[in-house]
């Protein structure tokens, strides 16, 4: 009888194991097709964002680095990522209710959507930003001379200040509407 349980035992835990390394696979494979520069620009109201992207300096540069959606909008740790998937979702279910489903409708909520992303990298110190960025590796010499007095005095200074005040509309055109002069 106990050998009999020891041996239902050993199976369950084996068929267990297998079970949960193909959903974690699976998990992990969604996650990162999820996280791919095709998926995000799958949608046709990505077109004028990807088109704004392919003209930055996150797509084309002297140093051939390329950065792509996910770099700046999911986190790499896994808790924060799979927080951002979940809040993913409310932007494909205004996809499928018709929210944003237009060209015309995603422009029109532009700012809002923008104001969000920026207040969610205000609130990490724009921790994507920074996977990438370091001021430690800058070289102030090759900045613009306003650049790099900028940046050296929020390194002195610790004054609070993260990426995205200063760079929004790095990666994509500023929506209408927007006014730094709020900032």
């Amino acid at each position: 009888m106990l050998r009999k349980l020891n041996r239902t035992l050993v199976v369950v835990f084996a068929v267990g194991t297998v079970f949960g390394i193909l959903f974690w696979g699976g998990l992990h494979t969604v996650v990162e097709q999820t996280n791919s520069l095709w998926f995000c620009t799958s949608c046709h109201e990505m077109d004028q964002v990807y088109q704004e992207y392919q003209q930055s300096i996150h797509y084309k540069n002297a140093a051939g680095v390329r950065a792509i959606c996910s770099d700046c909008h999911v986190p790499r740790e896994w808790l924060p990522k799979m927080i951002r998937k979940v809040q993913a979702t409310n932007e494909l279910y205004h996809k499928i209710v018709g929210s944003i489903d237009t060209p015309e409708k995603f422009e029109a909520k532009r700012l809002e959507l923008a104001e969000r992303v920026w207040e969610g990298m205000q609130a990490t110190d724009s921790r994507e930003c920074r996977n990438c960025h370091a001021f430690e590796s800058m070289d102030f010499h090759k900045q613009e001379r306003r650049a790099a007095e900028k940046m050296q005095k929020v390194i002195e200074k610790k004054t609070g200040e993260t990426c995205i005040e200063c760079h929004k509309g790095i990666a994509h055109k500023l929506p209408e509407g927007y006014d730094d002069d709020d900032d």
